[in-house]
């Protein structure tokens, strides 16, 4: 398939009522409403491809955006093309998800989102938590560096109350992932969580909520499933 085809079939695939809705959480014009299955059925057909991802990304267009790290080589991608994603990432879809999938998956990821988390940018700094996440879940635990993290998740407990709602979403994840995947320091992050309380977030016209980093942890561990990795940060 070529960039014009992937397009028209978006275009096709799109509704009015997938755009309410995506609006609602925050999606920005142009887009035309096409749902995550939707897209899933195009990459059976393209396989992963990151020159077509590239173009994807380049229209603008937030629906062939969400595609184009679908259908990414993380592997493939330089740093310098993940840069100019984040920066065009214009809302939360792409910031916290699709380009912190692509990154965390790259050489490169661990890196940018250090970068990233510096930035005086909502969705920049968000793209830099969300990857910084991403990249704990899917990496050896011997392989990260213990004191980074636990200094990174002291930040975080000294500024979350004190900054935009998409770092503050971000951040409050970043901890929860830490508690998860990183058993030797759920501890810390459950006294961290317990000093934070509360972590107060609008999420628009949504019902999505701010996840209580005590209680998912406590679920986690009913379950079995501290310390248990993910394969990739895709989904």
């Amino acid at each position: 398939m070529t960039l014009k085809d992937i397009i028209s079939q978006l275009a096709e695939m799109g509704s009015e009522s997938t755009k309410k809705t995506l609006l609602n959480h925050g999606a920005k014009e142009p887009f035309f409403g096409v749902k995550i299955q939707d897209l899933k059925l195009i990459i059976k057909k393209t396989k992963y491809n990151q020159t077509l991802a590239e173009e994807l990304y380049d229209t603008g267009i937030s629906d062939a955006m969400y595609l184009a790290g679908l259908m990414a080589e993380p592997q493939k991608i330089s740093a310098q093309t993940l840069q100019k994603w984040a920066e065009k990432a214009h809302w939360s879809m792409l910031s916290e998800y699709t380009v912190p999938w692509v990154a965390s998956e790259s050489p490169h990821g661990w890196q940018k989102g250090l970068e990233w988390i510096q930035s005086e940018s909502e969705l920049m700094a968000s793209c830099g938590w969300a990857t910084l996440t991403n990249y704990i879940s899917i990496t050896p635990n011997e392989q990260l560096d213990y004191s980074k993290i636990k200094e990174l998740s002291q930040l975080v407990a000294n500024s979350i109350h004190d900054t935009d709602d998409r770092i503050a979403y971000t951040k409050n994840n970043f901890l929860l992932g830490v508690g998860a995947y990183m058993p030797e320091l759920t501890n810390y992050i459950r006294e961290l969580a317990q000093s934070i309380g509360k972590v107060k977030v609008n999420m628009g016209k949504t019902a999505c909520k701010v996840p209580d980093i005590n209680q998912y942890l406590t679920k986690m561990e009913q379950m079995g499933k501290l310390g248990h990795k993910r394969k990739e940060a895709r989904c």
